[in-house]
């Protein structure tokens, strides 16, 4: 953390040839914003393998003023792209990625860039995500690394990894959730006019997306849930809401989602249970109830389970002095 501010020190890793909406999403979610925001923005530099130009893929080049050295001193280290999923990175870039990790920083593979995260072998063993059209690619030449390529991004403590390029924004958003909670998330993706918090995973946008729209009786039947998480809810409720019977409901929520109901509802109501922990002076069972996990018991289950933490410490962590 830099000591002035004690805000994270992002270095984000730029490969000749980046695509500059890649390479602007860390900076787009936590970096500084004109007019000055509510939100102090972090400390990010841009690091090449070496100092000096780099092209960009729109035509036009930037000047990058530090090399891999950078990553000596960086809490975050952003990978937001590379330039050929078949061919591995540079042994310089993953021997740095490794020596970082090693020593604590946390690393985040974003699109296509994780591929260059899995050549430091990092992520053997673990869980992550990347672009679906790659997947084929990536099982192939990594096949110790648990892939599910269903969903937008994988939290494994300090290994990240993301999805596509907008699945980078969904990516940043939740790790400023997790440095500086759920509000100021939430804050963040107003500005941008980005959902704080995308149902479901990549599998929504395979080969055919699908629209968000009221006309869609799946949608139409996610939003109702949305309105009244605080009741009992399952497939069952959100099938009759839609008019669809419980299998044809269950496939069509899967293909629109990537996920099942059960796990959309858990995510729906962390989040709303985060948000009314940071915003509310709420008691520990209201909050509960109100999120729709009905005792506290049941909301301390989940809180450690997905965020390895309890619902008092979450508090206590995120809630902004008055």
């Amino acid at each position: 953390m830099n000591r002035t501010t004690g805000l994270p020190r992002v270095a984000v890793l730029a490969f000749d040839g980046i695509n500059p909406f890649h390479l602007s999403v860390p900076s787009l979610v936590w970096g500084s914003e004109s007019p000055q925001g509510s939100m102090e923005p972090w400390d990010i530099t841009v690091v090449g393998e070496r100092p000096g130009p780099l092209r960009t893929s729109a035509g036009y080049s930037l000047s990058v003023d530090r090399g891999l050295e950078a990553f000596g001193d960086a809490d975050l280290i952003v990978v937001p792209w590379w330039s050929d999923p078949t061919e591995a990175a540079p042994r310089e870039v993953t021997d740095a990625l490794s020596r970082a990790h090693a020593r604590g920083a946390t690393v985040v593979g974003l699109c296509l860039g994780v591929f260059v995260v899995a050549d430091s072998g990092l992520l053997d063993g673990r869980e992550a995500t990347t672009h679906w059209k790659w997947t084929d690619t990536f099982r192939h030449r990594f096949p110790s690394v648990r892939l599910s390529p269903e969903r937008l991004y994988v939290d494994e403590g300090s290994l990240v990894t993301g999805a596509g390029a907008t699945a980078g924004i969904d990516t940043c958003l939740h790790l400023l959730a997790r440095h500086r909670g759920q509000a100021t998330a939430n804050q963040v993706a107003r500005r941008i006019v980005a959902a704080p918090h995308r149902p479901g995973g990549q599998a929504q946008f395979i080969e055919v997306p699908v629209p968000a729209n009221d006309a869609d009786p799946v949608t139409s039947a996610m939003a109702w849930a949305r309105d009244r998480l605080q009741d009992p809810l399952g497939i069952d409720a959100l099938a009759a809401q839609a008019h669809l019977s419980r299998s044809s409901f269950t496939r069509a929520f899967r293909s629109r989602t990537g996920t099942t109901v059960h796990q959309w509802l858990v995510a729906q109501r962390l989040a709303l249970a985060r948000d009314l922990l940071e915003s509310s002076t709420l008691d520990i069972e209201s909050v509960a109830r109100r999120a729709g996990f009905g005792t506290s018991a049941r909301l301390r289950e989940h809180f450690a389970r997905h965020l390895d933490t309890t619902p008092s410490r979450y508090r206590e962590e995120f809630t902004a002095p008055a």
